[in-house]
Formats: structure tokens, sequence, C-alpha cells
């Protein structure tokens, strides 16, 4: 089962054109009223690639991922899944189920799941130490053992597809609970020798991360610590065949999301009719603000005069997510159809912030110094280092900017004085260095110059990323001056797509009767809403 080692592009399990085309065809739809007829139309063809591997390949339907998503039952994680092509459920996500035999015969399988760490803890001790002692008695006692075997043999299992085959009738044999059960009446039963199987078994079922796993397997002597470490590769296989199934069938999970989430806050909106009232001054900004830049235009000597203004939906809509980047989380409610996705908007937020200084930081330095670093590539990536470890945790409220900053321009002089050393050149003279210094401490100033410049060229790399069709197969070229921080900006970017995508496929229509109301008035809505009902 080939479950590692995929690798998405930027924008890649983007919902299919099918499935957008709700969306395409409400902002189309206001072509009638003057409007462009720009297209949010998605034109992607979902992959799902594995590596090469010598494990047979598990086959999955999309009942069957359908299904895990409904056992989640929590829209939010099934969100998560949609958005974040790097997610993937962790170990602790699987319930403990380990020795069920062993819980029962102690009493405790019912209040396991409230115990605490460390009452867990020793109660697996004691199951291991009172098989290790099973083991070791004279005679031997196997009823443990076997219930270990008896497991593992569903597990093993469980990672086959439906129907038989060779494999299957293999581990039905081998690990054949009656039949070990009466090798141990007669002291014939070999548990190292079931254990081998097992292991070789795993070996040929593994995802190949867990390679290294069955060889360490394959080396332990001791044979309750080898029964130990089975189960947990056991259980990091199971989760390699949860998440391989999540990123296989990640498109049809984006298709199903589009139509839940839509068909949940049409539910919403019909029970309080005022929950798209912040989405709507939301767009309504953006509006008004394309309506002014198109009457200083058109005010402009030269320009051509226009009785009446046109806007684009299409931009309106990318410049209301442009202004998510540069939202106060803490003090300014999201849109109602944003609220899903405010946390990982806020997160993205805070690391645009962090790269702006940095890039301010390496703009400043170039300016000042760069004649004299000029073909040091190592010392730019050193200071971009310093600068990003000492701007960690930024946007916590006891942050002290100014003095991080200023601790900045000292080490960046530190480190500058170093390499020119090492070069035979003078070091900084102190004006250069206050110079530096000072500049580095005003960045935090309203209207800082470097910093507006900085931001400017990073909203137009925004806008531009977000005006390239989806899924985007190159990225947009990079402004000047953010080279420093190309990579971590344009992984930004590429979350920050797939995040407006997603809300464009769900929240389409509502966005476009929100803009036929501002554009066009209550007469353009209703009659957008008679041709529909014919």
């Amino acid at each position: 089962m080939p479950f590692n080692g995929e690798k998405q592009c930027v924008g890649e399990d983007q919902p299919s054109d099918s499935d957008s085309s709700r969306f395409s065809e409400s902002m189309a739809s206001l072509s009638d009223y003057e409007c462009s007829r720009q297209s949010f139309t998605s034109d992607s063809s979902s992959k799902s690639s594995s590596p090469a591997s010598t494990s047979p390949p598990r086959v999955v339907t999309f009942d069957e991922v359908m299904a895990a998503a409904r056992n989640l039952s929590n829209m939010t994680l099934a969100h998560e899944i949609a958005v974040n092509e790097n997610f993937q459920l962790k170990q602790d996500a699987l319930p403990e189920n380990r020795c069920s035999g062993f819980y029962a015969d102690l009493g405790v399988h019912q209040l396991y799941p409230v115990l605490a760490s460390r009452v867990k803890h020793i109660v697996h001790r004691a199951f291991w130490d009172v098989l290790e002692s099973e083991l070791n008695a004279e005679p031997p006692e196997y009823e443990h053992a076997i219930k270990l075997f008896e497991e593992i043999r569903e597990i093993l299992l469980s990672f086959l597809t439906p129907g038989g085959n060779r494999l299957r009738n293999q581990i039905c044999e081998v690990l054949d609970t009656d039949l070990i059960r009466q090798q141990a009446e007669h002291s014939a039963v070999d548990i190292q020798g079931l254990a081998n199987y097992v292991i070789s078994t795993m070996g040929k079922l593994c995802a190949p991360v867990r390679d290294d796993d069955i060889r360490e397997l394959k080396a332990t002597s001791n044979i309750v610590e080898v029964l130990r470490q089975i189960f947990h590769v056991l259980d990091l296989m199971k989760m390699d065949m949860v998440n391989f199934t999540i990123r296989s069938l990640r498109p049809h999970l984006q298709r199903q999301l589009v139509d839940y989430e839509r068909t949940k806050f049409q539910e919403i909106l019909e029970e309080t009719p005022s929950a798209l009232d912040q989405t709507t001054e939301w767009i309504k900004e953006s509006v008004n603000e394309e309506l002014l830049s198109l009457s200083e235009t058109a005010l402009t000597p030269g320009a051509e005069n226009s009785s009446k203004p046109s806007l684009s939906p299409t931009l309106v809509l990318n410049n209301s997510y442009l202004k998510l980047l540069q939202w106060d989380y803490l003090k300014k409610e999201l849109p109602e159809t944003l609220m899903t996705d405010g946390a990982r908007l806020q997160e993205l937020t805070e690391k645009l912030n962090q790269l702006k200084i940095i890039a301010c930081l390496s703009l400043i330095t170039n300016n000042m110094v760069g004649a004299l670093t000029e073909g040091l590539p190592e010392l730019a990536n050193r200071l971009k280092r310093i600068s990003a470890v000492l701007l960690e945790g930024m946007n916590k409220e006891t942050f002290n900017l100014k003095e991080v900053l200023n601790s900045i321009g000292v080490q960046t002089c530190v480190e500058v004085n170093k390499a020119l050393v090492e070069r035979g050149l003078s070091t900084l003279n102190a004006e250069v260095q206050a110079n530096l210094i000072g500049q580095f401490s005003s960045i935090e100033e309203e209207d800082n110059p470097i910093w507006s410049l900085i931001d400017k060229r990073i909203q137009l790399y925004m806008k531009s990323l977000l005006c390239l069709p989806s899924p985007q197969k190159c990225m947009p070229p990079m402004p000047g001056g953010l080279a420093v921080i190309q990579q971590e900006l344009e992984e930004l970017g590429s979350q920050f797509a797939n995040i407006v995508n997603l809300n464009k496929q769900v929240y389409g229509p509502f966005y476009a009767n929100i803009l036929r109301k501002l554009l066009f008035g209550e007469e353009a809505v209703g009659k957008a809403d008679a041709s529909s009902s014919d």
C-alpha cells in the first residue's frame, strides 16, 4: 500500500468544473446588467498518485471515505481535510482497543476512556508483565498470547481488499486460533515462529516509510517486546491507511463538502436572515473602494469619461479576500461565510506580517551595505534566519517589536562586520551602524515608506495569484525586493489561494446575490430570482 511520498502542486485537488458551475453561472449572469463576465470556473483534473511500491495497493471507494467522514461527525474537520493539503490524522486519533480481553478480565474496559495517562500506562505495563510471566511459567500459559494473535490476524485482514486471495487464506491458516490453541495444549506452539510470520506479512503490507520499523522488529529477540512493538507498528499502519484514503479521495470530499456547506448555510440563512450582514459589509467596502478609484480615474486629465462606471465582480470579490490578509482578527468580526477558516486565515496573516518585516530588513541592509557584502549569499541567509528566530511570536500582545528590531539591527551589524573582516575589509563605522539600527527600529512606525513599499508589492503578488486560473501550474512573477522570502511567500500564497478557491465554490451564489444588490439594487435581485424560477 503506497501511502507516502506524494507531493502536491499548488492549488491541486480543487473542485472540478462540474462542481464549480453553479458559482460560475451565478457570476456570469451579472453580465445581464453590464458587468464583467469573468468566471471563477475551476478547470482542474484531480490526481491521486502514489510512489512505486512492492506492496499491494488497497482499493478504496467513495462510500468508504464518506463513511469515515460521517464517523468524524465534525463539519470543521471535514472542511480541514478539504482545505489543508497536508492534513493527516495523528496516532492518538485511533481508539484504544489494545488487549481488550485483558482489560475485560481486569474489569476496567468501561472505565478506560476516562483514566488518567498514568493509570493507562500502569494498565498497559501490567498487561505485558502478566503476559511475560505467563509465557515464562512452567508449563507456559498461552491464552492471552493467543488472544493477541487473534487480534493481530483481524488487523492484518483489514488491510486486504475484500474477497478471496492467497494472502488472506494464508493469514487465516497460519493464525488459526483453534489450531494454535490445540498446539498449546500439547506444548507444540511456536510463538516466536508466529511472530516472525506476522512481521514478514506486515513487511509486505506496510508503506515504505515503515520499513525501518519492520527491520527493528526483526532484530528484537524478546518475544513479549516483539509482540508489544508489533501492535505499535500495526497502529502506525492503520494511520497510514487512513491518511492514504483521505489523500486519494480528497477531491471527492471537496465536492461533497461544497454541497454540504452550501446547503447548511442556506438553512441557517432561512432561519436567520441577518446571517449575511457582516459578509455584505465586507463586500460593500470593496465595491465603494473600486467606485472611488474609477471616479478618480475618470477625473484624471486625458482619461475617457464614462457615464456609468463598470465594475468587475471578480475584481471586487478578490479585493475583498485580500483584505483578510490585513484583518484585525482580535477586534474585527469575520464575514459569516469565512468563519470556518478564521483560525487558518489568522495564522496566515501572522506569518505574512513576519515575512513583511524580514523583507523590509533585507531591503534596508542591501541598500546600506549591499555593495560591501555582494557575493555573500550565505550571509543573507544567516541574517534571514536570525530575524526569523527573533521575530517568533511577534503577534503576541507582550511582544516588544521595537526592542526586537533594535536587537536584530545590532546582530546584523555584528554579522556584517564579521563577514567583512573575513574578507580583509574594514568594519562598518559607528555612524553607519547607528543608521542601520535606527532604520530597523523605525519599521514599526506608522506610514514607514519601506514597510508601505513591501506591503504594496506583497498585495500585488497575492492579487496576481488570485487572478490565475485554478489549479495554478506555475506561480506569478515575484515582485522586486521579495526574493529573500520567495519560497515562504509562494507557500503561503498557495495556502491562501486554496482557501479562497474553496470558499468561492461554496458561497459563490450568495456572493453573486450580494453583488447584484450592491451594484444594481433590489430590482436586479428580483429580476434574477424571477429568471431563475422560470
